[in-house]
Formats: structure tokens, C-alpha cells, sequence
């Protein structure tokens, strides 16, 4: 049963209040690499009494160490950027259900596992970039990305990328598994040069002229405007983007996320730390600091990312997009998406 949002508000601010510290410790294993997250860990310390202990580290790393610490690992958080690494961390058991009303009203459904094993804290949406002055008619949809007349025009990433699985993933879910084949095939057939880089080098890839389409997350972009990126935030003049699928299901987001890890020796303090995660404190420090978009509806942009504009963003379940990534996977490979 979900509480209203006076009620979340309520409890938030009690388990949060300084004089109701709770103390001990809270551990947490972590794949987010921005320094700038270094204040949501000083500033929940400061208002629970809660130490914050982290081990950093790839997704895939941190994952298979919880593995193999099993009972007896000390891990209380697990912390990870994109719908598919959190599925992965379900997948293999080292995340537990948990009950909080705070976050069942703060957190939109659709961003939260169905079983309540991970939940959303930031979105990124995946967006079609172009070069203003050589396309005048830049693809509207992800499934534009294939028409043949853009053939050798688009720079994206790797089948690799966690990005493009979820993004696929998504499609899978939206068009069914012989539309994505065909997609993704004509995607191939349009690349501009075999996947290479991160996002910033797609957006670079526009700069230098090797394509004119590009595909990359909001943040990478927004990043540029902010501060200086080379390669890209001298050109800026020069580069569109276009919010896809406006008429249709929306645009793509990804996430950054966590859970409470399966046998975590401070349960309720890592109950704490992402209910702390979900209050607008955190939601706008969390965003403003990687130029992302809040998962709590109703927190206020950061300046850089509320430049690109106002947009429909896809709400599908992305529970069930996730179950789609082995299928996604697969696809890349039949079609020779490197």
C-alpha cells in the first residue's frame, strides 16, 4: 500500500532528523566514479550519525565480490548506473526486497523494480544528436536511426555498452523481437564508422565531421555546456538534438540506481541511505552534480540540463525491459553490431 506524498514527506524527514541519529555504519559498494558524489555521503553522515563506508569498482566486479563474499559480506548498499546492471545484480541474488513507503511514494513505479530489489535515483534520456548544418531532416525516432537514408551517417556505441543493450532492450519491448532485429540491422548498415568510444566521442565523432547523426546520453551533452569538454564544447553552435519518439511511447532513460544488498549486516541504516537518496536534497545535489535528471517528479533542473528543453520521456516498465537485455544481446550479435 503506497502512503501519500504528505505522509512520505512526514517519514523521510523523521528518519533524517538529527536528533534521531541512528549511528553505526553503512557500506556501500559502489560503480558511480563522480566525485561530485562525494557530498550526498558527507551530507547523509551529517544527518543520521551514520558512517558511510564505500568500495568502488566496475559493475561486473563489484557484483561477482558480493558473489563470492556470500553470507558474510559486509556489503549493506549496492550502487550502479543503468537498468541493466541493476537487473544483473538481481539476477544473480545478492539483492533483497525491502518495505519502505517513503520510497514507494517518492519514486515513480516505473522505476522501481516490481519485486522493490532496486530503485531509480537519477534518469539520463538516450538522445539523437545531429549536425545542424549538413541534415535538415534529422531522424524523430529511434526506429529513423535505420532508414536507409541515412546510410553512413551515424556514429553510436559498441553492442557492448550497457546503453545501447537497455536502449535495445526497450525497443524489444515496445516493437517485438523481428522489429528490433531490423532495426538494429539497419542501424549497422547506416554507421558511419565501426562503434567506437563513450558518448562524449559520438558527439565528438559530429564535431570532426566523421558522421553527422550520433546517439549519446543527455549528461554527456549537458556535461559539455556546464564545463569545458574538449572536442565538443567549443562547437556547441553547431550541434541539434532531438528528443525521440515525441508522438509515440517517448523518449529512452536509463538509470542510475541501488538496492539493499542480500545479507547486509546494517539493513536498516542502508533502508535509510536510500530513502535519503529520494529526498529533493539529495535528488538535486545528485543531479545537478552529473547533469541528470531527478527520478522524484517535481525537483527542480540543474541550468545545463534544463537547456535541452522540455520532453515526453518514456514510462514503460523498465522491469520488464529489463528481462529483454539477454535477447538484446543476442540480437547484436546476430547482426554483426560490434
Amino acid at each position: 500500500m503506497k502512503l501519500g506524498l504528505t505522509c512520505a514527506a512526514a517519514a523521510l524527514l523523521g528518519a533524517l532528523a538529527p536528533a534521531a541519529f541512528a549511528g553505526g555504519d553503512v557500506n556501500i559498494y559502489s560503480s558511480r566514479h563522480y566525485d561530485t558524489d562525494e557530498r550526498l555521503y558527507s551530507d547523509f553522515e551529517e544527518a543520521t550519525g551514520i558512517t558511510v563506508n564505500r568500495i568502488e569498482g566496475k559493475a561486473d566486479e563489484l557484483i561477482a565480490r558480493v558473489q563470492a563474499e556470500g553470507l558474510n559480506s559486509p556489503a549493506d548498499v549496492i550502487l550502479t548506473v543503468d537498468t541493466s546492471r541493476l537487473e544483473r545484480a538481481k539476477n544473480a541474488g545478492i539483492l533483497q526486497p525491502i518495505d519502505s513507503p517513503v520510497l514507494e511514494a517518492r519514486i515513480p513505479a516505473y522505476l522501481q523494480d516490481k519485486d522493490n530489489e532496486w530503485f531509480g535515483f537519477t534518469q539520463r534520456a538516450r538522445v539523437i544528436f545531429y549536425n545542424k548544418a549538413d541534415v535538415i531532416d534529422p531522424p524523430q525516432t529511434y526506429e529513423a536511426l535505420a532508414d536507409p537514408k541515412y546510410k553512413g551517417m551515424v556514429c553510436i556505441r559498441s553492442s557492448t555498452n550497457t546503453y545501447n543493450q537497455t536502449l535495445l532492450a526497450a525497443i524489444i519491448t515496445h516493437n517485438g523481437a523481428e522489429a528490433a532485429k531490423a532495426w538494429a540491422q539497419g542501424v549497422v548498415d547506416n554507421m558511419a564508422r565501426a562503434p567506437q568510444g563513450g558518448d562524449t566521442d559520438q558527439l565528438r565523432g559530429l564535431v570532426s565531421g566523421e558522421c553527422d547523426i550520433a546517439v549519446a546520453n543527455t549528461y554527456y551533452f549537458a556535461r559539455t555546456i556546464r564545463t569545458e569538454v574538449e572536442g565538443v564544447s567549443d562547437h556547441l553552435d553547431m550541434i541539434g538534438w532531438v528528443f525521440p519518439n515525441q508522438n509515440s511511447y517517448g523518449a529512452h532513460m536509463n538509470l542510475s540506481g541501488a538496492g539493499v544488498a542480500a545479507h547486509a549486516p546494517n539493513r536498516e541504516n542502508a533502508i535509510k541511505f536510500l530513502e535519503y537518496l529520494a529526498s529533493d536534497s539529495a535528488q538535486k545535489y545528485f543531479s545537478a552534480g552529473n547533469d541528470e535528471y531527478p527520478a522524484v517528479p517535481g525537483v527542480g533542473l540543474p541550468a545545463s540540463v534544463a537547456e535541452l528543453g522540455f520532453f515526453k520521456p518514456d514510462d514503460i516498465d523498465l522491469s520488464l525491459v529489463a528481462k529483454q537485455i539477454p535477447d538484446a544481446q543476442k540480437i547484436f550479435n546476430e547482426v554483426g553490431w560490434k
